[in-house]
């Protein structure tokens, strides 16, 4: 069998993970302070799995929008600097305060967010007013005795008014389904009164690094034993990708045990191992998913050549029964799909380290991605000219580490090997060397991708 591309590769990911597009199983978040502070990660990188309308104005009433003095316009229209006018200082109005009502020839000392009272129709800034700073009053906002302030303008009707449903009318569409949320889009649907909003819930992935060689970090290590640094490597670069995960590494290359820690496993909408999926005498992954229907083939790319993808099969009680209708993910392109229902898709990595991240950073990153409405899905490709010349196998799309230097240059960092991390752990860039390319000269441009976000 002939190997695959790179994009023929991606096209049958885009296809094996389109029901995750179809149905979407939504979740409630609580818009309180207290969960806002205590749980930050509930709320980051979530998207609206439903349009949501308001309930109220904003504001809900006519406020001040500077510190000054409410007055009517119309005491005012005379006022001048050689003529001005004067008016008697009424009772403060704090934010939080009842809004009361302004007699004529009166101004109510007036506080940035406060309610307009009953009759005003106007405020006036401390700063334009005289004397230019609020008078002493009592602790309840009354003066200690008949006070009064000068102004040397008129004002307009509405100056430094804001009206009551300037912002939002009731009913109006406050965030149309599949918004990205952040500070402000939580702010405003709080500011509505809600008490609670219905997000698209993450991808749920069980994370499989396998071997029978690997080890929690911090066990001791016997010979021929490693530590697993691919579910640290697999899970982060998952979370970041806006899914939860749930890490269960098989430490046997026995299918049967793999298969085991599958049947008891929690619910997911995707399973991703690492490792166990290449020719050799003992592969537990391929052993074990292989009868179950999950393909494994060769893609022309190095690092990360043995790949595999399927879906096997699920009990009908695991099928998610809360999903919302596909206008609400947000994603412009969805792709379609023969996958059968009941069935949840696998995807398999190769082991070696470097393998395993690449893998996830052509094929399934982007995808992901989109499913959690993150900005950027997809990697920028840029050139820049490359600082050495290198040699790249022809029949491959190679993807070497490298650093962007200051003066413009890639500059390759380790090796072409897959289980160079720590060279990966330094590079800033993936650079890209299509197949067909067998050699670059020193200077010469290059596509590359910035991983350093």
């Amino acid at each position: 069998m002939s190997a695959r591309t790179i994009d023929q590769h991606r096209e049958a990911v885009a296809a094996l993970l389109a029901p995750l597009f179809h149905n979407r199983a939504a979740e409630v978040l609580p818009l309180s302070s207290a969960r806002l502070t205590g749980d930050p990660d509930s709320y980051r990188d979530r998207s609206l799995a439903i349009a949501v309308d308001s309930p109220v104005a904003l504001p809900p009433f006519d406020n001040s929008q500077m510190d000054g003095y409410a007055v009517r316009a119309g005491d005012l229209a005379a006022a001048s600097e050689l003529t001005p006018t004067t008016l008697t200082v009424a009772d403060r109005i704090a934010a939080g305060d009842p809004a009361g009502q302004l007699a004529p020839g009166t101004a109510a000392p007036i506080m940035t967010g406060a309610p307009i009272p009953a009759g005003a129709d106007a405020v006036v800034p401390i700063e334009q007013a005289d004397p230019p700073r609020f008078q002493p009053q009592d602790p309840d906002g009354m003066s200690p005795e008949v006070q009064s302030v000068s102004f040397r303008a008129a004002v307009p009707v509405g100056g430094f008014v804001r009206p009551t449903g300037s912002d939002v009318h009731p009913g109006d569409r406050l965030l149309d389904a599949g918004t990205r949320l952040g500070p402000a889009q939580y702010g405003v649907l709080a500011g509505t009164g809600l008490t609670s909003v219905s997000v698209l819930r993450r991808v749920r992935v069980l994370l499989i690094a396998t071997g029978h060689e690997i080890r929690e970090p911090g066990e001791n290590l016997a010979a021929g034993q490693i530590y697993d640094s691919n579910s640290v490597i697999l899970g982060q670069a998952l979370r970041d990708a806006g899914c939860t995960v749930t890490a269960r590494p098989c430490r046997s290359d026995d299918a049967a045990d793999l298969l085991a820690l599958l049947a008891e496993a929690p619910e997911v909408d995707l399973v991703v191992t690492v490792g166990g999926v290449s020719a050799g005498a003992r592969e537990v992954v391929r052993d074990a998913l292989g009868p179950l229907g999950v393909t494994f083939q060769h893609v022309a790319m190095q690092p990360g050549g043995p790949q595999g993808l399927g879906a096997i099969a699920v009990p009908i009680n695991t099928v998610p029964i809360n999903t919302v209708p596909i206008n609400a993910v947000p994603s412009t392109t969805v792709p379609s799909t023969t996958v059968p229902i009941n069935t949840v898709p696998v995807m398999t990595f190769p082991g070696n380290p470097v393998s395993a991240l690449i893998s996830f950073e052509v094929f399934l990153r982007p995808v992901l991605r989109r499913l959690a409405g993150l900005a950027r899905p997809d990697r920028e490709l840029r050139s820049a000219p490359l600082a050495a010349p290198v040699e790249s196998p022809a029949g491959k799309h190679q993807l070497r580490r490298g650093i962007l230097r200051p003066d413009g240059a890639l500059e390759l960092v380790g090796g072409a090997s897959s289980h160079l991390l720590h060279a990966y752990a330094t590079a800033t860039v993936l650079v890209h060397l299509p197949v067909g390319v067998g050699s670059v000269a020193a200077g010469e441009p290059v596509d590359y991708w910035s991983i350093d976000d």
